[in-house]
């Protein structure tokens, strides 16, 4: 489904990144909605940095080109308030304090909001007085969420912010996150590697795999529209029309698969059941691993080419 380009967030048109004789983003079109927490997988390597310092401004497109809010990132100063960045390593200056972080927020971002950085600051058990190089992992990401949402941003991007922390800290950042989210009205990216942070705060899924897109989509639609087929052997040769095999699989007499379809799995042979989305996932991924060279690009309801 298209959107008009207002209610956009993000939107890309054969977007491609190299470096050198590599691509790190190739042939990539999105077209997402505002209003989302979007989740952003993949493994290792995908191009899921890459495509958020795109959307950041910090670097350009090789060709293709990316709007966000229906400008080029970091178009103007004006336009560059609108999006908070917290980078992999929730960066922060070890030798200031926490306040000095706050002092300086306010002086870069005309639009801060010294009232929510304050009160977060006390809600998560910082003090004002302590070193940001003294600082706990856990807590110095909660001051880098903090900073980039006080500049009440309309994006936050984050960039695998929570992989480093312990489970308790990574709950708690998430919950941070979700809250910041809401209070400001704002949409957020999330890119990460652990599939259960993705599935408790996102709702809006891009599975990236070998500098591709693989799957995009509203995340309950995605569940919706795709199944794990049990079937003879040879069934999956003579399915209908409108169903595609995302990852196939058999045990022996049975073929089993990942598939996606256009309409209600009712009248296929064999056995459908719902499939998780850390499964969804999985099976792109395994996709792309067995075939890099596939140039689809599957969203909920729609093949782009």
């Amino acid at each position: 489904m298209l959107h008009d380009d207002s209610s956009l967030l993000l939107k890309t048109e054969r977007l491609s990144k190299r470096y050198g004789r590599r691509l790190a983003l190739t042939d990539c079109g999105l077209e997402i909605p505002r209003g989302r927490i979007i989740g952003l997988v993949g493994p290792n390597g995908a191009g899921k940095s890459t495509l958020l310092q795109l959307a950041c401004g910090l670097i350009s497109p090789t060709s293709g080109t990316i709007e966000v809010f229906g400008a080029p990132p970091a178009a103007d100063a004006a336009h560059l308030a609108k999006v908070g960045f917290v980078a992999q390593d929730t960066p922060v200056y070890a030798g200031l304090t926490v306040a000095d972080h706050l002092r300086m927020g306010a002086r870069l971002n005309p639009r801060w909001d010294a009232g929510l950085a304050h009160r977060r600051i006390d809600q998560v058990g910082l003090s004002l007085r302590q070193r940001a190089g003294r600082l706990s992992g856990g807590q110095r990401a909660q001051l880098a969420l903090t900073v980039a949402a006080a500049k009440r941003p309309e994006l936050l991007i984050f960039d695998e912010p929570a992989a480093a922390l312990d489970p308790l800290a990574r709950s708690g950042f998430l919950q941070n996150l979700t809250e910041f989210v809401a209070e400001l009205g704002a949409s957020a990216v999330l890119s990460s590697h652990l599939l259960s942070d993705v599935e408790r705060v996102c709702d809006y899924l891009i599975v990236l795999c070998d500098a591709r897109v693989q799957v995009a989509g509203d995340v309950d639609e995605l569940l919706v529209t795709h199944g794990r087929l049990a079937a003879p052997r040879d069934a999956l040769d003579r399915l209908p029309a409108g169903i595609e095999i995302i990852h196939p699989g058999n045990d022996g007499r049975h073929s089993r698969a990942v598939v996606r379809a256009d309409a209600p799995l009712d009248h296929v042979p064999g056995t459908v059941e719902k499939v998780e989305l850390e499964e969804l996932v999985l099976s792109y991924m395994a996709r792309a691993a067995s075939e890099p060279t596939a140039r689809a690009v599957t969203t909920a309801g729609e093949v782009l080419r």
